[in-house]
């Protein structure tokens, strides 16, 4: 009679074959070391850049690994306290490993990060992984019990942390990590039924619609889109409805070149987004169905402005972010003995965090989420052919082989100061509303711009607080001993006044093209959720 395949069984090879991957690259580099005369230095690829004793460290907990996988213990015993000690200590080697890799990453700039230390970084989080569901597997075996909880949010957690912190690198990497997600979604819902994962409501018809009326999420809350405070518009950005790219390319090209293109609000160009229709993401309970039920990590500014004193960084699973950041009543679901309940709002040591502001910003969410990456497809204005910085040839980057994708996601408030960027831009608003202010590559000199400040350079970022010097903000309490925080009250930004803008509200749909060397600021007025496109 044959036996039954059991759903873990494909994430349980999974993890084997990485074990075995692991373990003959290690191999392999301590032969090339030993054979030749083989020198490393910061260009070598792979593992191959790493001490000697590391990879062979690596290659050890990559054979215990493997041997553990491959000699399954004895079911009928209640427990075997050796194999279990064994397992304890492989998960903490492969923490020091990652450590040390850690540690690595701050003696360069992330460009100039060889990448074997990411590598070594990604292949430890790979064997604790497969090292962590082995241990579940056992404990479930040995208590007899399929409701033993699996450390859910310490697997995610040690994945995503690998993408967001060492981009994955090495052969396996990223494309191995969403191979992970979606079998461990796969052994999580054939664990237990009730924990949908994938959040899908009922099935909508074959022929999909896409009106948001009438697919099978509208029953569900969208987030509130109540706005503090809207800004006037007195200058308004030429608006027009959606554009062939044929249109969108003259628009480019007739462009006086020492003036450059002029900005653009294009609606309808996304209308028919999954994003903005079958898939919304206006939708709480969508987000987090997308996000294993909100244990995806996160990479967060906390503080209403990057250049604010007070600001910082830190990495929280998604459902926390938004349970204590967004709105409240979204908490994840999770309540089965897979895992903990996650994420909801009210902890006593949160509270002081809940009164600030967090922001997604500028992460490639949809590189690290690609079950958000299929619910949005590149415009095809992204493949025309730009011009190069109006004023400023020095400026402009080698052409892109795609467009770069990165997610804003943020509550009202949330402020990204006045900068400029080195690519042509497409700001879509997927959610909410956005105010953005322009201002003209020619008034680049009287943008005051920002210097080097605590050993990073700031020059495209200007000192000047639009929402202090419009008076929409309060002067925020910070320390500055030169007084140029003070960016709206002496007299040098009283002739900032007087140069001239642009200016738009950003409607859920439209789309805003922003030239390369535009200085903007951009200021959400209500929960807001953008992706920005850059391409030259």
């Amino acid at each position: 009679m044959a036996s039954t395949t059991s759903p873990l069984d494909p994430l349980r090879a999974h993890c084997l074959s990485a074990a075995e991957d692991i373990q003959q690259e290690c191999q392999r580099a301590l032969s090339s070391f030993s054979s030749t005369a083989t020198s490393r230095n910061s260009t070598t690829t792979g593992i191959l850049g790493c001490d000697t004793p590391l990879i062979q460290l690596l290659q050890r907990q990559a054979g215990i690994l493997s041997r553990l996988y491959t000699n399954p213990w004895n079911k009928e015993q209640q427990s075997d306290p050796t194999r279990t000690r064994e397992l304890q200590l492989l998960i903490q080697r492969l923490d020091d490993l990652a450590s040390i890799a850690y540690g690595r990453f701050y003696a360069y700039l992330f460009k100039d990060l060889p990448v074997c230390w990411r590598q070594l970084y990604t292949d430890a989080s790979i064997l604790k992984f497969g090292a962590l569901f082995l241990t579940w597997l056992e404990q479930r075996d040995g208590s007899r019990s399929i409701e033993m909880p699996m450390p859910l949010d310490e697997m995610v957690r040690t994945l995503d942390l690998a993408l967001i912190l060492a981009g994955a690198a090495g052969k396996r990497g990223r494309g191995w990590i969403d191979e992970s997600f979606g079998l461990l979604e796969r052994v999580c819902r054939h664990s237990s039924p009730s924990m949908d994962l994938e959040g899908d409501p009922p099935r909508p018809t074959k022929k999909r619609r896409l009106s948001i009326d009438n697919n099978a999420w509208g029953k569900f809350p969208s987030f509130a889109s109540a706005e503090p405070f809207t800004p006037p518009i007195k200058h308004p950005v030429w608006r027009i409805n959606a554009i062939s790219m044929e249109q969108f390319q003259t628009h480019l090209d007739k462009a006086p070149r020492e003036r450059g293109p002029e900005p653009l609000v294009i609606s309808g160009l996304v209308n028919d987004w999954p994003a903005r229709t079958t898939h919304p993401w206006k939708k709480p309970a969508y987000l987090l169905s997308r996000t294993f039920d909100g244990r995806r990590l996160v990479p967060v500014e906390i503080g209403r402005s990057y250049v604010d004193d007070g600001w910082s960084q830190k990495i929280i699973p998604f459902g926390e972010f938004l349970s204590e950041y967004i709105d409240s009543t979204s908490t994840s679901t999770s309540t089965t003995g897979l895992g903990t309940e996650l994420h909801q709002a009210g902890s006593e040591k949160e509270k002081k965090e809940q009164e600030k502001i967090a922001y997604l910003a500028q992460h490639q969410l949809l590189t690290q989420l690609p079950l958000l990456r299929s619910d949005i497809t590149i415009p095809d204005l992204c493949y025309t052919s730009p011009p190069g910085h109006p004023t400023d040839s020095t400026q402009d980057k080698e052409e892109l082989e795609e467009p770069q994708l990165n997610a804003w996601f943020g509550p009202p408030g949330t402020i990204t100061p006045l900068h400029t960027d080195p690519y042509h831009n497409l700001l879509v608003q997927v959610v909410g509303r956005k105010y953005v202010r322009l201002y003209a590559p020619q008034e680049t000199e009287r943008m005051r711009r920002r210097g080097k400040e605590d050993g990073v350079e700031m020059g495209n970022t200007s000192l000047v607080d639009v929402g202090l010097l419009e008076g929409w903000d309060e002067p925020y309490e910070q320390s500055s001993e030169d007084g140029e925080e003070d960016s709206g009250s002496d007299d040098g930004f009283d002739d900032f006044r007087k140069v001239p803008y642009l200016e738009c509200i950003l409607e859920e749909g439209d789309t805003l093209y922003i030239p390369i060397g535009w200085w903007h600021y951009v200021r959400g007025l209500s929960v807001s959720f953008s992706v920005s496109f850059w391409w030259n």
